[in-house]
Parts: structure tokens; C-alpha cells; sequence
């Protein structure tokens, strides 16, 4: 992003642990994956935002995002979506039918 100035990314040893061990799991939700996969990629190789973004193939603006969020919140914050307020919806298993 223009204006950007370009910053040293750190992540803690454990969390670097712990997201390499959430990308061999096979069971990790793909967003998380997607996340993880950014944070390590910010670390491992010293990348710049603008190469990483076209590795994992996300906007640069979403990993600007994503470490931020690592930064301000911690791990759990830059993985995985705060809840939202208000009642979750319903979805009814009866089918309309069509005239």
C-alpha cells in the first residue's frame, strides 16, 4: 500500500510453533489456515507485504489486517473472527414449493 512504511513483523516462538503444528492438523478451518499461512509467511522468510501477497494469494490490505490484529490482540484475534452480536439466523429444512 502506498505510504506504508515497511516494518519488522515478529512472532513469538510458541505461536510460530503453534501455527506450523494448526497447518499439519488437516483439521483447521480454512480461514485460520489462510491466516496462519500469512503470519508464518510475514516471519519465515522476511517477505515483504506486497511478495507475500501474491504467494498466498490475499490482498495486501488483508495482511496488513491480519498482523495487526497479532499485534494488538494476540494470536487467537489474528486466527479466528470475534463473535457477532444479534441472534444467530435459522434456516428452516422445509422446502417452499414452487407452482
Amino acid at each position: 500500500m502506498p505510504g506504508r512504511n515497511p516494518d519488522k513483523f515478529v512472532l513469538k516462538r510458541k505461536d510460530k510453533l503453534f501455527l506450523q503444528e494448526l497447518l499439519r492438523d488437516g483439521q483447521t478451518p480454512l480461514k485460520a489456515a489462510r491466516r496462519a499461512e500469512i503470519l508464518l509467511g510475514r516471519t519465515d522468510k522476511h517477505q515483504q507485504v506486497i511478495q507475500l501477497s501474491d504467494q498466498v494469494q490475499r490482498d495486501v490490505t488483508t495482511i496488513w489486517r491480519v498482523c495487526e490484529r497479532y499485534r494488538q490482540s494476540g494470536l487467537d484475534a489474528a486466527l479466528y473472527d470475534a463473535p457477532r452480536s444479534g441472534h444467530p439466523r435459522i434456516f428452516s429444512l422445509r422446502r417452499t414449493r414452487r407452482n
